[in-house]
């Protein structure tokens, strides 16, 4: 077991690396340099900043720190130890960030500024909360959430950003209350998508009077499993079975192609699916 969790843990580790990394840029490129407003830690840095004069990379280190013990404390010692690396890593690379020569002069433009960060810290968050942890403060607080209540990621993160974009107001000016609003919105639908991405998969129904052929199909040249569920049609009420399978993003059309080509009748429904955990896809396949 060992051996098959090492790497597991090690490529997840260098994704909460990189996440932090790409977050700290984003915020030293975009964020600081173009005035912009944002949620989250940073977003309520930047109002500890104004209010208090407390440094951005300062304030963000207290609130991980805060926010750490809660959700060490409630989500496990895995979880903690990847989300200690969150905690230090981020207000630390984001002071040392500060210090390179020009790394606020990629842009002034506050529209292309917010659409760059946006898409880089919600990637950054994407890859951080995919590999198991967090990218530490107001992250926390959804995660959290989502483990007692169900309640979905991207929603309460929409609802807290706002909430801290609302206390920034008092002190931004009008083009930057909007530009703040685009960043989140952008960021979280960022963050969904990265948080899904390579897990969804999709789903086929095949109705055809050729089952057995196809299922050997599916079997042996997509060599992706199937289940026969017993279906009865809602017109002539007779009895037929239909094909379920799980398939990637990739090989659909191939499939469709084969199923066409043995039963140019068949009847098929495509559904997306968010996650799929199992034999051939988040375990080995079994071949008997």
């Amino acid at each position: 077991m060992k051996r098959f969790h090492f790497p597991h843990r090690l490529k997840n580790l260098l994704l909460v690396l990189a996440g932090n990394a790409v977050y700290a840029l984003a915020v030293n490129m975009f964020v600081l340099h173009c005035g912009l407003i944002t949620g989250g830690t940073t977003g309520l840095a930047l109002a500890a900043q104004h209010y208090l004069g407390l440094p951005v990379a300062d304030f963000v280190l207290i609130s991980n720190v805060v926010m750490f013990v809660l959700g060490a404390a409630i989500m496990g010692k895995w979880f903690a130890f990847n989300t200690a690396l969150s905690t230090f890593c981020y207000p630390l690379l984001l002071k040392a960030f500060a210090y390179i020569p020009g790394i606020g002069s990629l842009t002034r433009d506050p529209l292309l500024a917010t659409i760059f960060a946006g898409v880089m810290i919600g990637g950054a968050i994407g890859l951080v909360i995919g590999a198991g942890a967090s990218s530490g403060g107001m992250d926390i607080p959804p995660i959290l959430l989502n483990k007692f209540f169900g309640l979905p990621i991207s929603g309460v993160m929409y609802v807290l950003d706002f909430v801290i974009l609302i206390g920034q107001m008092s002190f931004a000016e009008k083009d930057q209350i909007l530009y703040g609003v685009l960043l989140v919105l952008l960021y979280t639908l960022v963050l969904e998508k990265v948080v899904l991405m390579g897990h969804s998969k999709i789903q086929v129904n095949i109705l055809s009077e050729k089952n057995e052929e196809i299922r050997k199909i599916i079997l042996n040249v997509l060599d992706r499993g199937c289940t026969v569920l017993h279906a009865q049609t809602g017109y002539t009420h007779a009895e037929r079975d239909m094909l379920m399978t799980i398939v990637t993003n990739r090989e659909l059309a191939k499939l469709n192609h084969l199923v066409l080509e043995a039963d140019p009748q068949a009847f098929m429904f495509i559904n997306s699916v968010n996650e799929v955990h199992g034999r051939g896809f988040t375990l080995r396949k079994i071949y008997k």
